[in-house]
């Protein structure tokens, strides 16, 4: 009897250890599956999966149309990630060789898209052959019907007025204007030939890279006479524009027969998410709560909705540890540009007042916690190293101009004819300020300028008004500007050129500094090429087109649940939905967090 009792128990020990034993077999052959290394960045992360929505916030405003051809800040918020450009960053490539945390993309970076590969046989002639098994949406007039090189040509055309039925170009594609091109032709269904006149060196990144390499359906615009109305919108891209509410929203449907896959996991076609939404919250507060309440996945973006102050970002690590900041460089957007056609800012002694009036310093110590680069440059930042000349290497007397000396400032304003009236005031004068950016530092900026006697009132108009006015050089007096940007783009320094029909951004001309343009897009090699870059950015900080402002770290935040995930910011310029395509939703973390 004791034998039989025995041997049960022992059985059913037996049978315990291997359920035990079996269960941790199966959990780690689970852990296992689930865990995959990401090439970028040699981690262990979960592996991707399908479903889901992701949401983000955009703070100036969805938009009023979807054509770049009318304004590329304007079109480009709902087009993106339905339409395509001829390339894209790589994926996959190592992080540490570059982060993807600013809009920049290195020429080197790039792949292929909508174009398979390409050519430049000679100076003069581009070749692209078109990706196979691209289709475009199943949505009429397009109907699912192959891309073809005619597709890619008739967008060339049409940004340009060369062909096609256009006769006009949009003046917002200033920098593809500027190449000399001689034909756009489709050789075969596949393959797109550009010829040009005359060498221009920095050709093909515009033609691949920039936002008029996004390609519209022809037939949609053969139909409309444009593509301005969002419902009319069809692309090669991962996401459907399937909804727009208007100041509201904008929601994205996952597209069925996409073809690309991901670069890092390349057995997994893209997208992972189900739904894709914008929504549309101008005010921060507004955005804070929501990311706060889980409502949205991630927040930030260059141009869009960063965070405006340091003190948010350090709030958000006392009340929300879970969320992930991702800290990055990418432009000085304190910076402010003058009308110089404006009396008061013809004169470069106001000019240089106004920059000296301006403690840099203790800015950085008071308003940006330290973080801030307080390091003048013109345009250029530190990143694009051979495009600029170091603060170091300044002459002297300039690095004087830039100096803090109130004291100087106002002996430059007596000099100039501007001496102190009964109430303290020389003049007064306007400042157009963009309202997704923060109130608060021209505040300090324009108290400090009240201080030496100069009155600034600060105008704050809807930001698509701020735009058109900006852009269309029909600001007063002074603007909010940028620079010492650390993405590379020819419009750094073209935007003082005076043949710009958009975007002069001190809506004056100088012929000596046009002549450098000229010698610019004239250049064929890279080393004559960034010596007269240099030549041109320094020429703008000699004559003080700019009062330079900290350089000071933005920051992206994301939620736990969100992975995939490394703080990347826009997927090449102005192209910011396909990064969203890349990246996949853990619902039952977020489930867990009670969202």
């Amino acid at each position: 009897m004791e034998k039989s009792v025995t041997r049960k128990i022992q059985s059913l020990l037996l049978i315990l250890t291997l359920m035990v034993t079996a269960f941790w077999v199966s959990l780690a052959t689970v852990t296992a599956q689930e865990m995959v290394k990401d090439p970028a960045t040699g981690e262990m992360v979960e592996a991707p999966r399908y479903g889901g929505t992701i949401t983000y916030p955009n703070a100036t405003g969805i938009g009023e149309h979807a054509d770049i051809w009318y304004g590329t800040h304007i079109g480009s918020t709902i087009i993106t990630g339905v339409l395509e450009k001829i390339s894209i960053p790589n994926w996959a490539i190592d992080r540490d060789v570059w982060d993807m945390r600013s809009a920049y993309v290195q020429p080197e970076h790039l792949v292929g898209a909508l174009a398979e590969s390409w050519q430049v046989p000679d100076d003069l002639t581009y070749i692209f052959y078109i990706r196979q098994g691209v289709r475009w949406h199943d949505k009429a007039p397009m109907n699912g019907r192959a891309l073809t090189a005619q597709d890619v040509v008739y967008n060339f055309h049409r940004m340009l007025g060369i062909g096609s039925g256009f006769t006009e170009a949009s003046p917002h594609a200033h920098d593809l204007t500027g190449i000399p091109f001689e034909s756009i032709t489709a050789e075969s269904p596949r393959k797109v030939v550009m010829k040009l006149k005359r060498p221009y060196f920095t050709a093909l990144n515009l033609i691949i890279e920039r936002e008029y390499s996004f390609i519209y359906p022809p037939e949609v615009i053969q139909q409309h006479g444009d593509a301005k109305d969002w419902r009319n919108l069809v692309g090669t891209g991962p996401f459907m524009l399937t909804d727009h509410v208007e100041g509201s929203s904008l929601t994205y449907t996952k597209n069925p027969n996409y073809w690309g896959y991901d670069a890092k996991f390349p057995e997994n076609r893209l997208p992972y998410i189900d739904t894709l939404r914008v929504l549309e919250l101008k005010e921060e507060a507004t955005r804070l709560a929501a990311l706060r309440s889980g409502r949205l996945d991630l927040i930030g973006s260059i141009g869009s909705s960063q965070l405006k102050l340091i003190d948010q970002v350090e709030s958000l690590k006392r009340t929300n540890p879970d969320l992930v900041q991702w800290p990055f460089f990418t432009r000085s957007e304190t910076v402010y540009n003058m009308n110089l056609t404006n009396p008061h800012f013809s004169d470069i002694r106001v000019r240089i007042a106004l920059q000296k009036a301006l403690p840099l310093e203790e800015i950085n110590q008071g308003y940006f916690k330290g973080q801030a680069n307080v390091i003048p440059h013109g345009m250029v930042g530190d990143s694009l190293k051979g495009y600029y000349i170091p603060y170091a290497q300044w002459p002297k007397a300039l690095q004087e101009e830039f100096a803090y000396d109130p004291e100087e400032a106002e002996r430059l304003l007596d000099e100039a004819g501007y001496p102190r009236g009964a109430d303290g005031i020389r003049f007064k004068s306007q400042l157009l300020h963009y309202e997704v950016q923060d109130i608060s530092y021209p505040e300090l900026v324009t108290e400090y300028w009240r201080r030496i006697g100069v009155e600034v009132q600060i105008w704050t108009p809807p930001f698509t008004e701020a735009i058109a006015l900006a852009s269309k050089m029909k600001f007063k007096a002074i603007r909010n500007g940028e620079g010492g940007h650390h993405y590379f783009g020819e419009h750094l320094v073209t935007r003082f050129w005076g043949g710009a029909k958009v975007w002069n951004v001190i809506v004056a001309k100088d012929p000596e500094f046009d002549k450098m343009i000229d010698a610019l897009r004239a250049a064929n090699d890279l080393e004559t090429y960034q010596k007269i870059f240099r030549e041109a950015d320094m020429y703008a900080i000699k004559k003080h087109w700019f009062i330079w402002g900290p350089d000071a770290p933005q920051f992206h935040v994301s939620q736990p649940w969100l992975k995939g995930y490394n703080g990347e910011a826009w997927f090449g310029f102005v192209n910011r939905n396909p990064l969203l395509a890349h990246l996949w939703v853990d619902q039952e973390l977020k489930k867990e967090m009670g969202f």
